[in-house]
């Protein structure tokens, strides 16, 4: 027997010819039921008769498959296909260990075990490296055991060959860090990627490849996509970070939601996927791969949901043998400029992932957990600087409640069900017309564990079951993880709430403006008769470029042009401009995320002779989705009143370039003291310390419209003031300024304005969540961690539980006044409580006595800590509403 064994599969099996046969030996302690696929990348592989294979085990627990080589080249493609399929199914022993990740019908198998797991993305070049660990140990804290990130392909690879994986954009450092702190990773390779990120993270460049079609069945793509996930995959090696080699990856993923536009290629996006797909099990991370959204994922290849109520939508994984995934569970909706404000209630989000997990699902993944900051020039089209900000933590890290913590309940709840969930067998009963029960059960055992869900979004229920009655609120669900005890409801929320406060910092009260004033190029060398496409001038270097043309006015048609108002009308294929006519500001004109066409039409003055027409077209990001991505343009089109040329001359060669901000850049030109509102095409820069405390820091960009912003001479996004949402504010009025980014004192702040403004009213702020609050009736359950699951039993962990009002400072500060407390039938929300028609008097005395000078306090909801002399209210049923202010100053008591 000739034997020959590949390196990268030597811990998983051998390959060896014999007497015209191929046999394959592996190593298969864990191997779980299989089916053949019949496809490879490279060929249409006949089908085998199941007589046709003969699957052996010896005694040291290896497998050895014999396969006729009737087929030739095909049953090596096949059985090398089939290898991957086990190799994506191995778990691999390392000093007593297992290692490695497998699965089957009920959900992923991590080291040896089964596990639900509860997945947050957050992506590492949305934050700061300094912010990375905090962040992964809030998402810990929450209940969750998974950290999902995308890799973004244009910023690691901004130029063809040129790499870049330094500070934020250190992807093995921060896959390091998940693995620091005891959590699993999935990382999404794409490379495309969408993500509301710049061009959908793919690099500029491959638009100048010749011939290509992105996201296709092209070889220029396919190449230089192979390429870039190989570099991938061999870094995430090279440091040992898949989990078959004890490392954190747990899953991997390959292109993203191509269901979307798949027709558009026709049969190049059918056999687009499967060599997508093949492409990445060849590359044997010892790991599955996942493709979210994808119907026709192929072979071993897991397709997974994404969505708002994936439990309702889902039709289910393609193939028997694979587990449900919820790769995304949107906990808001991103922002463009000009969108309202965007809300995802913590109890819908709840909803939502309890009823998944009670229909078969074994992971969800919240996209986001931690949205963060587009810094820089990376946000997709018209996208908000600030992502995600309604996630469980805001933009700044902050835990927003009540998501955060109502999350971490149901996390905890899903827990004492997981026996049940894993092992148990699932069964549906109606118990109404809107009521189900679904249980998972182990007969014989006391393994048991039920959700009653109420699917009436209008009208609450009470409803028997096995024996007691039960109180479903509209559109929710209870979890009983005994079949008998409601340790948590979707609807009914008793984690504490909080809300945000922006604070003027004290030591930056007084900021003096300097300004250095852009000059408006009135004729440039001329490239050719019509404008060039914006994409195409800025390259993705920067987000601006000047055009030129001129008007000749004969001095004869004065006369008649006076009883004429003269229209200077630029069409434009988006997405803003800025107008000039000999030199001075005519007007502005933008498009939107969904029409990004527009057309700028404003009176002008001209001259007799020769007058000059400048525009300035801007980018605001470049598109992120789509079919055919590397045919989008922007830019003007055209000009009614004279054909228009574009110059050479564009604004990287002046301030950007020269980069005015930093300081050594800012030495080339002259300043001068802002002493009103400024022209359009304004640098403005200032200095100032940075604010006390250790709270985030961020600016409100009062007075401004539109342009970029630079902190000790890194981006830290675009800002928008003038583009309002339809409540008749700015989109986005606070920019995050990362703490990493500041020195002590002289902090350098460069802005780059487009139209007229005064800077004068820009603020730095420190931001907190330091106002914290509580709403617990009478009927809510106690909180979910008065039960534990030890040694397989359900048990209480105290005596009695009732429900408690339930509040904890953010880190480590203590409550030092206690500004709400009503205990009876309270009005309103955190931040605006009123007392009621019912209310205890001595409420604010027994919540201070509880909870003064502490970093956390439990208030039972009972009516006899509350009594006074007499109740006035018998008959109505108990609410107690909190509100305390948190700080590191010494707590005051009321007067009373």
């Amino acid at each position: 027997m000739k034997l020959s064994t590949q390196a990268s599969h030597d811990q998983y099996f051998k390959t060896a010819t014999y007497k015209n046969t191929l046999v394959r030996i592996f190593l298969c302690d864990h191997l779980l039921t299989f089916r053949f696929s019949l496809h490879h990348r490279h060929h249409q592989i006949p089908a085998f008769s199941a007589a046709g294979h003969l699957l052996l085990r010896n005694r040291r627990g290896a497998c050895t498959l014999v396969l006729p080589l009737e087929a030739g080249k095909n049953s090596i493609a096949s059985l090398f296909y089939l290898s991957e399929f086990w190799l994506s199914k191995r778990v691999v022993s390392h000093g007593g260990k297992q290692v490695g990740v497998t699965y089957d019908e009920r959900s992923l198998i991590v080291n040896g075990k089964r596990e639900l797991l509860f997945s947050g993305s957050i992506h590492y070049p949305r934050s700061t490296p300094d912010m990375w660990p905090e962040l992964i140990l809030k998402a810990k804290a929450g209940g969750l055991n998974v950290i999902q990130t995308y890799v973004f392909w244009n910023i690691h690879e901004p130029e063809q060959g040129k790499f870049n994986f330094e500070g934020p954009y250190d992807l093995v450092k921060f896959i390091k860090t998940i693995g620091e702190n005891g959590m699993y990773a999935t990382l999404r390779l794409g490379p495309f990627i969408q993500a509301e990120w710049n061009h959908g993270g793919l690099p500029y460049w491959l638009r100048e490849i010749p011939d290509i079609i992105f996201r296709s069945d092209n070889e220029p793509f396919k190449h230089h996509m192979e390429k870039f996930v190989t570099k991938i995959i061999d870094m995430m090696k090279e440091e040992k970070l898949f989990a078959s080699q004890g490392g954190p990856i747990i899953l991997s993923q390959i292109e993203n939601e191509y269901n979307t536009v798949q027709l558009a290629y026709r049969n190049l996006g059918v056999s687009y996927v499967q060599w997508a797909g093949n492409m990445a099990l060849g590359l044997n991370t010892g790991v599955p791969w996942v493709m979210c959204k994808q119907k026709d994922a192929p072979g071993p290849v897991i397709n997974t949901c994404n969505g708002r109520q994936c439990g309702d939508t889902f039709t289910g994984p393609n193939k028997p043998n694979k587990p449900s995934l919820w790769t995304e569970n949107w906990t808001a909706q991103f922002r463009v400029f000009g969108d309202p404000p965007s809300q995802r209630s913590a109890e819908d989000t709840a909803f939502s992932v309890a009823r998944w997990f009670s229909k078969n699902g074994s992971l969800v993944n919240y996209y986001m957990y931690h949205g963060g900051t587009n810094f820089d020039r990376t946000a997709a089209s018209f996208v908000t600087t600030r992502y995600y900000d309604e996630a469980p933590l805001d933009e700044y890290g902050l835990q927003r409640e009540p998501k955060w913590g109502h999350l971490k309940d149901l996390h905890r709840a899903l827990n004492l069900c997981k026996k049940a969930l894993l092992w148990g067998s699932p069964n549906v009963q109606k118990l109404s017309a809107d009521v189900e029960v679904r249980i998972f059960e182990q007969p014989g055992t006391k393994v048991c564990a039920a959700f009653l869900a109420n699917n009436n979004s209008k009208e609450a229920e009470t409803v028997q079951f096995r024996g007691q009655e039960y109180y479903l609120p509209a559109r929710s669900i209870s979890i009983l993880p005994d079949c008998k005890t409601v340790v948590y409801n979707t609807m009914t929320v008793v984690s504490q709430h909080n809300s945000r406060s922006f604070v003027k910092s004290r030591k930056t009260n007084k900021l003096e403006w300097n300004m250095y004033s852009e000059t408006i190029p009135a004729q440039l060398v001329v490239d050719s008769i019509l404008p060039k496409e914006l994409y195409n001038l800025t390259k993705d270097k920067t987000d601006y470029t000047w055009f030129t043309t001129t008007i000749n006015v004969d001095r004869r048609d004065m006369n008649e042009r006076k009883r004429i108002n003269p229209v200077l009308r630029v069409a434009s294929l988006g997405h803003a401009m800025v107008a000039f006519v000999n030199g001075e500001f005519v007007g502005s004109a933008h498009g939107s995320q969904i029409e990004k066409s527009f057309v700028l039409q404003h009176s002008v003055d001209l001259k007799p002779g020769v007058n000059f027409v400048t525009l300035l077209g801007t980018l605001v990001g470049l598109p992120d989705s789509g079919a055919y991505m590397e045919h989008r343009y922007a830019g003007p089109r055209g000009v009614s009143i004279l054909g228009l040329n574009t110059g050479t001359l564009d604004l990287t060669s002046n301030g950007e370039t020269a980069k005015l901000f930093t300081e050594e850049g800012g030495e080339k030109v002259t300043w001068t003291k802002v002493q009103k509102a400024g022209p359009p095409v304004t640098w403005y820069k200032t200095h100032f310390d940075a604010p006390e405390g250790k709270s985030p820091v961020a600016v409100r960009m009062t007075g401004m419209n539109k342009g970029m912003i630079w902190i000790n001479g890194k981006s830290i996004g675009r800002y928008w003031m003038t583009y309002l949402s339809p409540l008749g504010e700015p989109t986005q009025l606070e920019y995050h300024i990362p703490r990493s980014y500041l020195k002590p004192t002289d902090n350098l702040m460069v802005i780059f304005e487009e139209e007229e403004a005064n800077p004068e009213k820009i603020e730095i702020l420190t931001v907190n969540r330091d106002t914290i609050c509580s709403y617990v009736t009478e009927y809510h359950p106690p909180s979910v961690k008065s039960w534990e699951r030890k040694n397989n039993k359900f048990t209480p962990v105290v005596d009695n539980a009732k429900p408690a009002a339930h509040l904890k400072c953010p880190n480590q500060k203590k409550i030092i006044a206690v500004q709400f407390a009503s205990f009876g039938d309270p009005l309103g929300t955190c931040g605006e409580y009123a007392v009621g028609t019912c209310h205890s008097p001595v409420s604010k005395q027994v919540v201070e006595e509880h909870c003064l000078g502490k970093t956390s306090c439990d208030i039972p909801v009972d009516k006899g800590l509350f009594a006074g002399k007499k109740d006035d209210c018998p008959d109505t049923s108990r609410t107690l509403a909190v509100q305390v202010k948190c700080s590191n100053k010494d707590p005051k008591r009321s007067a009373n």
